[in-house]
């Protein structure tokens, strides 16, 4: 039996936004959506994830305000992108205490070419720049076990964060 989404014994920002970022894939659904995924075969393929469970997770996102569906596509609304900082953050943790330092993927601010520090700051301006103003880089390395799906290629290369994929 699958346990309640819902926290009703809980009056808690967090628990409210649990129930709607908090299960298995959705986080995972938005990152991709950051990094410019917008289909739902795009977003199957590269996360392979049950399609009745991304179905469901992106029912849920549309319903609650998170993404927008428009002609099949998924984009991020405003609702979404004020959760940048919170996946910055767990980018953040996570590389710091769990992925090795060769394999980090590395996020430029397109104004000025500094780096972002763990903090989300560029290390050349000292600005914190909107995540529309960040590219991606693949890690030095990458990982032999790299998926080979479209996502995955268009990763290899630097990106522009929200650009579509």
């Amino acid at each position: 039996m699958a346990l309640p989404r819902e926290y009703p014994n809980e009056n808690c920002p967090i628990a409210r936004s649990l129930e709607i970022i908090g299960e298995r894939w959705t986080l995972l659904i938005v990152r991709d959506a950051f990094f410019g995924v917008r289909r739902f075969s795009d977003f199957r393929s590269h996360l392979n994830i049950p399609k009745a469970v991304l179905s469901e997770r992106l029912a849920l996102l549309v319903a609650q305000g998170v993404l927008a569906k428009n002609d099949g596509d998924y984009t991020l609304t405003t609702k979404g992108h004020r959760l940048w900082p919170v996946l910055w953050s767990m980018i953040s943790w996570g590389d710091e205490n769990y992925v090795e330092k060769p394999r980090r993927r590395t996020y430029v601010h397109a104004d000025c070419d500094g780096v972002i520090d763990s903090d989300g700051r560029c290390d050349r301006c000292g600005q914190t720049p909107d995540v529309a103003d960040l590219i991606t880089h693949p890690p030095r390395r990458l990982r032999t076990s790299a998926g080979d799906d479209p996502v995955s290629r268009a990763l290899r290369r630097p990106h522009r964060m929200l650009e579509a994929i």
